[in-house]
Formats: C-alpha cells, structure tokens, sequence
C-alpha cells in the first residue's frame, strides 16, 4: 500500500496533440485496494490518459504517481508491478494462444524459464482458455482475443492491472467470466482500473469510479458518492391524505403522482433521508389504516446521475 492510500494519482495531467487538450488539468485519485472504474464516452480521453499512466504517452504537463512512485520517471521499477490490457493486444495469428503467452512471458524482466509452461498454464485457466490453448490465434474469436489479452496481464502478480474496455466483443457468458475474474483478482489484494463506456457493467463491479468528459474530469468517487446520497420511497395506497400525515411524523414531504389516472391507485413520492427505514413507514401506515397497496425504493442510477453531470448518454449495453 501506497502512503497515499492512492495506487494511482495524478494532478493537472494534460496532454495536448497540437491545439487540441485530449485530456486537461486531470486530478484522478484512484484507491489502494479498489475496483476502480473509469467512464467516460468514446472520445473522452481515458485511453489517452490510460497510455500517460503507463509510459506509452509523454505528458504536456503535471504529474502522475503509480504505487507510490512518480511515472514516467520510475518506469522501469513500477511497470513490473503493473498488468495491463489496452487497445487490444497485439498477437501471433500463426501461433497458438499458449505460444503467445510463452513470448509474452520471455520478454518480461526477471521471470524464470523453468517455471514458464506453468505461469502459462496457470493464465491461460483463469481466462478459461485451456481448452483452446493449442488452437492458432488467427482462428480465435473477437472475445477469445479479449480474454487472451487479459491471459498477458495475468502472467506474473501484479499490484494494479489496468484494463481498457475488458469486456469488448464478450458475449454475456464471457462477460460474467471476466466479471467474476476482476472480483477474484481484487480479493486477492490487487487494484483493478477499469476503463469503460458500459454503465451497467461498471456499476456491478466496482467500488470507485471517475467520469471523463471532453478531455476533462467531471465526477469521481464511491459509488454512493456518485450516484447520490438520496432515495425516494413511492407508497401505492387510495389515502392519500392519510398517508402524507403519517410520512409527515418521520419528515418527509409526499406529493402525488399524477400520473396516476383512470383505473389505477393513486401514489406518493417522497424522498427518502438517511436513518429512515422503509419497513418502519410501513408499520406506521398499516397502524394508521392506511391501506397499502405496494410499496417501492428508488435509487439514482449511475446512469442518472451521468447524464445529470455531463448532459450525454452512455451506452448501457452493447
């Protein structure tokens, strides 16, 4: 664990190409510890901050710190340290996923050639690749590259893995593969960054997340955090009256659904504040004579409050 408590941190990052600021004045604190995920559009300057975390691209200004040491500077002691997945893997055709692996493996520093085959082995399982670990890569699917990609960041131990949209081209059944990968690798003590445009799926999977907008940073965060503090409670019941007067003795101000019309029950909305149970209100109102009918817990979305945030979509699925 870093001093900070922070595996990555940068501050007033920028990287300019011309006149154009891919990415401006950048101040991302990413936790020891986290799944950490980074959203943003296609365009919004992840990848290009993704390349600066990881020496690929040289900074215009400001600093960044990976594990505790200051990048590009240190390189060569932190990105040992440092698994990575980004723009897609670049592999072989003609030779099988395991051979792949075995250069891959060659070229890192420090690794021994006795315990290879094995290391080999041991990634190609975690992807769930065995199977196909003889197969040439020229005959791998878009997602069997994916999860070979992931297979190379998973060679030697790594205290942060970095990982640029790992579920690309990934049906559903290797989406939750990879999922359940990422919580497997974070239970283990590593710091996952994951960088996506998918809502959906960084919301199951994270802890913290940072969204990018247009080269800037524009909210980042515990998921809580993010999404807001505030629930709303909705009370399905035809007394109206009766009800606000009971949600009034916890504090909260009910006001009607309208478009509660024709045949259906009325409804009351109203927001929830902290301490405040939802089985308590439910007591109350069935001692009160209220009837209810039904009774739901709303929470802002990421999505949400995304679109509050920045004023676009994101893709929520693919």
């Amino acid at each position: 664990m870093t001093s900070s408590g922070l595996a990555v941190e940068t501050r007033g990052l920028t990287k300019r190409f011309g006149r154009h600021e891919a990415v401006s004045s950048l101040d991302l604190s990413v936790p020891t510890g986290s799944v950490f995920g980074f959203l943003g559009p296609n365009g919004s300057g992840k990848t290009t901050t993704i390349r600066m975390l990881l020496a690929l691209a040289a900074p215009s200004a400001g600093t960044i710190t990976v594990l505790g040491s200051e990048m590009p500077k240190r390189s060569a002691s932190v990105l040992p340290r440092v698994g990575a997945l980004v723009e897609g893997p670049g592999f072989y055709p003609f030779l099988s996923g395991a051979a792949n692996l075995t250069r891959f493996d060659a070229a890192e520093p420090g690794t021994s050639s006795r315990t290879r085959s094995a290391r080999v082995a041991e990634a190609l399982a975690r992807v769930g690749l065995s199977a196909a670990a003889a197969k040439k890569v020229g005959s791998y699917s878009l997602g069997m590259k994916q999860r070979l990609g992931i297979a190379v960041a998973l060679l030697s131990p790594r205290d942060l893995i970095v990982l640029d949209e790992p579920t690309n081209g990934l049906d559903p059944q290797g989406t939750r593969e990879v999922r359940s990968l990422i919580r497997g690798l974070n239970a283990d003590g590593t710091t996952v960054l994951v960088s996506s445009h998918l809502l959906a799926e960084i919301e199951q999977l994270c802890t913290h997340a940072a969204v990018m907008r247009a080269g800037r940073l524009v909210a980042q965060g515990g998921l809580d955090e993010l999404r807001g503090a505030t629930a709303a409670i909705e009370i399905v019941t035809p007394d109206l009256d009766l009800a606000r007067e009971v949600l009034a003795r916890f504090g909260l101000d009910a006001t009607a659904d309208e478009t509660s019309t024709g045949d259906s029950t009325p409804r009351l909305d109203a927001p929830l504040p902290d301490g405040v149970l939802p089985e308590d209100l439910v007591v109350e109102l069935v001692a009160a004579d209220v009837r209810v009918r039904g009774v739901a817990v709303r929470r802002p979305s990421l999505e949400d409050r995304f679109v509050e945030l920045t004023g676009e979509g994101f893709d929520v699925e693919r």
